[in-house]
């Protein structure tokens, strides 16, 4: 699943990297391995994902890292059970709610789950925040949209946690919103290429982190 830059693509497609953003989804705590509801292969890519938000931000280019936080009844339907039955997952405030570790702009950096759940973006550092969202995708029921247009960003580059869920959903909102669009094959979990083949037919593009970093410094 070896992805190089896109070439010969569409003009309307194609990725603006002096106007892009990263987002970076869900990839807390409680997902990793030892967390208390690990994602497989999601702690084996933190490390690229990390290069990658290193690269955004000695670029200068916006990251947003997007959280979930299970707290009361505002729940996605299939995990309302799981969660009112006290399962311990990305409950706020706690431990495993925190981003992973080696994604923090400082060791000290922890999430606001007051500001969060009231619908805020945390800044977290010089043009990098958190932002929960309440369902699959980062567009809905959130501030990004305004938020990515008020900083002029017109491609969305995603990273994170489980393509097949909430990675996914961001993807398509995207899309929706007419962002050019940018999958880090490497920096995903549970992405295959099946995944990548149903994205393009939507024209959301896919490149490696090395590739996407290239771009990035000359843009």
């Amino acid at each position: 699943m070896g992805a190089g830059w896109p070439t010969d693509v569409d003009p309307h497609l194609a990725p603006e990297p002096e106007r892009s953003a990263l987002l970076v989804i869900d990839t807390q705590v409680d997902f990793l391995d030892g967390g208390s509801s690990p994602i497989a292969g999601t702690s084996a890519v933190v490390p690229t994902i990390a290069r990658l938000v290193r690269g955004f931000r000695a670029a200068g280019r916006p990251v947003v890292h997007v959280i979930r936080l299970y707290d009361g009844d505002d729940v996605d339907l299939p995990r309302r059970s799981l969660i009112a039955s006290g399962a311990p997952v990305v409950r706020p405030g706690s431990a495993g709610s925190q981003l992973a570790p080696d994604l923090r702009p400082a060791p000290d950096v922890r999430l606001s789950p007051r500001d969060l759940l009231a619908g805020e973006l945390q800044p977290l550092g010089p043009r990098e925040w958190a932002m929960w969202k309440p369902r699959w995708g980062a567009f809905h029921r959130t501030p990004l949209d305004a938020h990515l247009r008020a900083l002029g960003v017109g491609t969305v580059v995603v990273a994170g946690c489980n393509y097949a869920n909430c990675p996914r959903a961001t993807l398509y909102g995207a899309s929706e919103h007419d962002y050019r669009t940018v999958i880090a094959a490497d920096a995903i979990s549970g992405l295959d290429a099946r995944h990548l083949e149903e994205a393009a037919r939507i024209g959301v593009l896919h490149a490696t982190t090395t590739d996407i970093l290239a771009r990035l410094s000359r843009g």
